[in-house]
Formats: C-alpha cells, structure tokens, sequence
C-alpha cells in the first residue's frame, strides 16, 4: 500500500517533535553569558555602564546574531482614519480604525490598527497593544465575534485602552511570502546574513502602532504595553528590547528565542525553531543551530534590556515546548540587571505554583494551568500588573 505523502510528513514532524527533550535530567551542564562583561572584558557596576555601554553591546549582539537589523529611518508616516465608532459597546468605548502608512523610497507599507477607547475616561489612559498572530477574528472590529485572545470588552471595562494589528501586514507568517510586508521598504536586508526577517518586521511593526498612539490624545504615552503570544511574544520582548517608549512587555508562552534559556535545551531548541520556521530569525542565527554554547546572548539577556520597566511573562501548564521552568529562571538571571536599578523583584527562589500570579514585582510571572493560548486569566493578570504599577491596585 503506498502511504499518502501528506501522512508521511505528518509522522516525519511528529517524530522529530518527539524527539526533544522534556526530562530534566538530560538537560545539559551550562553557563550563561555574563551580561555584565563588555566585549572588551569590562566589568559592569553601574547603570550609566549599562545603558553608555552595555546595553549597546547587547542589542547589537540580538541584531547581529538572532533578530537582524532594526530599521530607524523612513521617509514619511501618515495615519489615516478608515473608519469610527463613538457608540460601540453599547456606548462604553469609542472605536478607531485605523491605516499607518510608512513610505520609503516610493514604497508604501500600510499597517492597519483597531483601537477601543473608553468613552468615558477623564484623563489620558494606558494603552495595550496586541501583536495578533492568530486570525483576524480575533480583533473583530464590529464586535460580533469576541476572542479571549484579545478580550477587548475586558480591557475597556478596566478603564484602558487595547489595540492590536495583524502580523500579515508587517511580514506573512510564511516562508513564501514573509518579504511581502516590511522587507519591501527595506530589501537590502532580505540577503544581508543579519537582515532583518519576520519577528523583527513584527516588532518594527508594534513600533509604528506606538508611533500612531503617541498622537491619539486619550492615550497616555508613558503608559503603552506590548503584549504578544508565541511567536508575537518572542516579537513583543525584541519590541520592548529595541523601544523604549514601551512603557510595559508582556510576553505570554514566548518559549524558544522569547523569554526562555536556549541553552537548556529544553522542549523546543534553536536548530528546531530554525529548521521549522527558518524565516522568523536572521541567517547569522543558524550557525548557532548545533553551537548554542558559542551564542554570546541567551534570553535572560533580552529580558534585561528591558530594565527597568516592568516586564511580565508567563508560561502554561500543558505547553512543555515552551519550557516554563527555562523561562521562569530567565526572568530570576534577568533580576540581576533590574538590581542594579535597585529594584526588588517579587520572584520567589522557586516557580510559583499554577494560578499564583507574581505581580507586585517589576518582574511578573504567572504558570497557569492549560494550553498554549492567551486566555481571559493571562489578560486579567496583565491588566493587574499595570494597575499595581501604576498604583491603582
């Protein structure tokens, strides 16, 4: 009997999934970078160090080995209103559609924006913004359709404002087509070995939302997050890494190149990542593929570039790829650079337990007991963190 092609490479993914690593004990002996000695072997003691000179380094080390060049410049950004809705939700929110466009060298890239705002609010609100990795139903404009994923009602009722994009308009989350977005204002990176691919693009995205806001009055500009799940939450910690305007990064079930160690190789690994999605990161990272020791950056080291916003990332009981024990020790190295701020992180010596949420801490974290998703719990405890730091709790 011949054997369906398709089930041939169903059974091929399902054996090469398989074959990862979920046994503690056979992950390896190892030792992080240092992210307090410079490229030169210089000790880091002070903030102006980090941020006059080894932040630098750091972001440079992610650009040039993992996430590719970051654009900075563009010709011109308009922001066009598309469409709005003073009424929706039953008159407690106003909703704003919006088209960013980016041009650049007779190129035009447009970004399109959902934002709800609560109608009522008498002064300028945080902000967060969704990195949308999943359908387009999810942010259903007309309200019809509600997602936990992005429970736009939930946040409304909290007295904020949510906002989200689709990845598909920044880069397509194919390997075919991820150059029809961003890449065709910046080509020259498509073959470059540090050019930027498609959770860059993401990020670069989330940025010009940040940029569209920063001129939306009711929106307090020192109050926006960036929040993402998955592959969206690898591109929303390289957005707060590379943006600090972003006041807040949530990045929920991240795992591998997110917010989890590399190095463990634990669940899903770096060769994994970059066989399967061989587009999200730049051709620099590949060669790291069976030399995870020699990266000179590990994820507790993007974590850090964060410091000293407040930081929150999560993992999910059932999601193992994710290595939630490999991201909750991420976030206990990043404390380090969040010390030298002198801000005490609420993270105990061990990962708290499913539904016991850190969030009095500049660095939150919460296991919650299910899949790999963005859940209504994961949304209620992200709305709790900003709250506490904005001390409204």
């Amino acid at each position: 009997m011949k054997i369906p092609v398709f089930t041939l490479a169903l059974s091929f993914l399902f054996l090469q999934a398989s074959a990862q690593n979920y046994d503690e004990s056979k992950v390896p002996a190892y030792s992080l970078p240092d992210p307090f000695m410079s490229l030169e072997n210089k000790k880091i003691t002070t903030t102006d160090q980090w941020e006059n000179l080894r932040r630098k380094e750091i972001l440079y080390l992610f650009s040039k080995n993992v996430y590719g060049q970051m654009p900075k410049t563009y010709d011109s950004i308009n922001f066009i209103l598309v469409n709005a809705d003073y009424t929706a939700m039953s008159g407690k929110a106003h909703m704003k559609q919006v088209r960013i466009e980016v041009w650049r060298k007779g190129e035009m890239l447009p970004v399109n924006v959902v934002l709800f705002l609560p109608a009522k609010a008498g002064k300028p609100v945080p902000a967060f913004i969704l990195i949308n990795n999943r359908g387009m139903d999810n942010i259903d404009v007309t309200r019809k359709m509600k997602s936990a994923f992005w429970p736009a009602e939930m946040v409304i009722d909290s007295s904020y404002a949510i906002a989200a994009f689709h990845v598909s308009d920044a880069a397509p989350d194919n390997l075919e087509h991820y150059q029809e977005g961003v890449l065709q204002l910046y080509p020259e990176q498509i073959k470059a070995a540090d050019g930027m691919k498609a959770v860059g693009a993401w990020a670069w995205a989330a940025s010009r939302v940040m940029d569209y806001l920063l001129t939306v009055n009711q929106v307090d500009p020192k109050q926006v997050a960036v929040v993402g799940h998955s592959r969206g939450g690898k591109a929303s910690l390289w957005a707060g890494a590379q943006d600090q305007r972003f006041a807040y990064v949530f990045s929920n079930c991240s795992g591998n190149t997110g917010a989890a160690l590399s190095r463990r190789m634990f669940g899903e690994t770096v060769k994994r990542i970059n066989t399967s999605f061989p587009y999200w990161f730049n051709d620099n990272y590949k060669k790291f593929n069976d030399s995870i020791n020699q990266l000179p950056v590990d994820q507790h080291m993007l974590i850090g570039l964060i410091a000293p916003r407040p930081v929150y990332v999560t993992n999910a009981t059932k999601d193992l790829w994710a290595d939630p024990k490999g991201t909750f020790l991420a976030l206990k190295e990043a404390e380090k650079v969040y010390s030298l701020y002198k801000l005490k992180s609420g993270l105990g010596d061990n990962m708290p337990p499913p539904e016991t949420p850190v969030i009095e801490s500049s660095l939150g974290y919460h296991l919650r007991t299910g899949e790999h998703d963005l859940t209504i719990y994961d949304w209620t405890q992200f709305v709790k963190f900003v709250k506490y730091h904005l001390k409204e709790l």
